[in-house]
């Protein structure tokens, strides 16, 4: 009865064994008898005890290779280190397991030896300015190398590139010129639209005292104007009040009925008042000269008496 027990048991314990559940994102290689078999992918499966077995589990993620910097030489025979990063997925689990003998380490020789070519075709600047193709030209080339291996590549990327101590030096100089030439270029520019602006600023400041300078006369010739026009009706009609008043006096000379003398002379008055002692020259009707003559000297007569 212990013999049955311990043959159900052993019976047991083998069927367990051969029973595999691969996990999502995984494949088994399995060799039977020391040769390759089949690849499972994810689910449960069953093995021939004692024949067949695991001989690699492979991981059908996206990985990530960051692989230590690599000394390279320019064209220009700079020697600078780089280093990379290589985005790869397995996709034939047999070619990966039986195509390289390590993978790994035939993925990071075949990075070094291709950036070297690349690299050893550019110039420093062009090694600095050019991390895209350099990146397109990688991933290609790694990428057509491992498909026998099973393996593609889906990025390469230039981590870190360090130049040498001594051009790292001169390149800061060079940088913290050109930062200073565009600082001096900015400040010129800034100065140059000032002084635009001031002008801008004076030549309207021109304009508009010019028109309020010339808006300023022409409301003053206006208000001569005015004033000139005032003044003169005002005369106008100083010298219609001294008309009116003189003809009514020689109205009312007349119907008290003065002579024809005292008629005249009051006339001659009325001129005399018109000039105002401002005219030069009074023009005075023939049949009143005489009487003008008359009044003078009776005047004169009257100033010696």
């Amino acid at each position: 009865m212990p013999i049955v027990i311990g043959l159900l048991v052993v019976v047991i314990v083998i069927i367990a064994s051969c029973i595999k559940i691969v996990p999502q994102a995984q494949n088994y290689v399995i060799e039977r008898l020391g040769a390759y078999q089949d690849t499972w992918d994810t689910g449960l499966h069953l093995k021939m005890p004692l024949i067949d077995k695991v001989a690699r589990r492979v991981n059908m993620k996206e990985q990530v290779a960051d692989f230590p910097p690599q000394p390279v030489i320019t064209k220009d025979n700079v020697t600078m280190r780089i280093d990379t990063v290589v985005f790869y997925q397995i996709t034939d689990p047999k070619l990966f397991t039986y195509g390289v003998e390590n993978p790994m380490m035939a993925i990071e020789n075949l990075t070094a030896t291709t950036l070297r070519n690349i690299i050893g075709d550019l110039e420093l600047d062009q090694t600095l300015t050019s991390r895209d193709n350099i990146n397109t030209q990688m991933r290609s080339a790694l990428d057509i190398a491992t498909d026998p291996w099973g393996i593609k590549v889906n990025r390469v990327e230039l981590k870190n590139i360090i130049p040498p101590a001594e051009i790292q030096n001169a390149m800061e100089k060079q940088m913290k010129a050109e930062r200073e030439r565009r600082e001096a270029v900015t400040r010129a520019e800034g100065e140059k639209k000032a002084s635009i602006l001031q002008a801008e600023g004076e030549k309207e400041s021109a304009i508009l005292r010019a028109q309020a300078e010339k808006e300023s006369a022409i409301l003053r010739a206006e208000a001569q104007k005015e004033k000139m026009i005032r003044e003169a009706e005002g005369e106008a009609e100083a010298i219609l009040k001294v008309q009116q008043a003189n003809a009514d006096g020689i109205r009312m000379l007349r119907e008290a009925g003065a002579d024809e003398a005292v008629l005249k002379m009051k006339s001659l008055e009325a001129f005399e008042k018109v000039a105002d002692g401002k005219a030069t020259t009074i023009l005075i009707p023939s049949e009143l000269s005489g009487i003008a003559s008359l009044a003078t000297a009776f005047k004169e007569v009257s100033k010696e008496n």
